[in-house]
């Protein structure tokens, strides 16, 4: 018989996190034994005895949390954007310090929009121009999003390998910065509006022809599948994974 995954969920109350309660709750091999909101302790986490914490919270308290998990020896899947280059070297010292424990930090839990970066790097190589737009409800704190900042450094990284430069654009002045952020040389657009959940769009142009590469996520429940899959894997990957394709077999 498997083993039943322990797991605690932060973030309990909120949008992601009370659909991550439910898909927990729902799955024959885990046992939710925590679901902590913002001002419950973490030490909770320990008196539970969690094998996965699952980070649904807000960038602020983020770090916090998964670096308690990590020194505790619990493993984290974390959904919670805002984890910049400095707090990724903060937690892989912390990671080396911990050896036999796994952190997955995923832009996106959507299987499907991890298959859209990923054809997108791809598709990218065979055409001069490429940009990205993703759209999301106007409650969401950042901009742009995880999911397009991680989709257009995936497309960076092969256009570089593949001998590609930056897309042409012959603009000059822009005070109002109406061209978008600038990531690793690609332009991401970030659209907020009521009654979207999470949208992105990649655009590749060429002479002559187009290529629209679009995922959507119309509810939050797309999500959880990912979440699940990261909670079921993580304690097998120790280290940082950065991405839910790292657990996905896209050779």
């Amino acid at each position: 018989m498997t083993d039943v995954i322990k797991v605690a969920v932060l973030g309990a109350a909120g949008r992601m996190g009370s659909q991550a309660v439910d898909a927990v709750n729902a799955a024959e091999d885990m046992e939710l034994v925590a679901a902590l909101g913002s001002s419950d302790a973490l030490d909770a986490l320990v008196e539970a005895e969690a094998d996965v914490v699952v980070d649904l919270t807000v960038p602020d308290a983020s770090e916090e949390n998964v670096r308690f998990a990590v020194s505790h020896g619990m493993h984290a899947v974390v959904g919670t954007t805002g984890w910049d280059e400095a707090k990724l070297g903060r937690l892989n010292e912390l990671l080396e310090k911990n050896p036999g424990v796994g952190v997955l930090i995923a832009p996106n839990f959507a299987i499907g929009a991890v298959l859209a970066g990923k054809f997108a790097a791809t598709a990218s190589k065979y055409f001069e121009s490429v940009e990205v737009i993703e759209l999301h409800h106007p409650e969401k704190l950042d901009a742009p999003s995880g999911t397009a900042r991680h989709t257009a450094q995936e497309i960076a990284q092969a256009r570089r390998e593949a001998g590609r430069g930056p897309s042409p654009d012959a603009t000059q002045t822009d005070p109002e910065g109406s061209r978008g952020a600038v990531i690793d040389d690609v332009h991401v657009h970030a659209v907020r509006l009521r009654g979207l959940v999470a949208h992105e769009e990649i655009v590749l142009g060429d002479i002559g022809q187009q290529l629209t590469i679009r995922h959507d996520s119309f509810d939050r429940v797309s999500f959880m599948p990912g979440v699940l899959l990261g909670v079921r894997t993580v304690g097998e990957r120790p280290g940082l994974t950065h991405g839910l394709d790292g657990y996905l077999d896209l050779a």
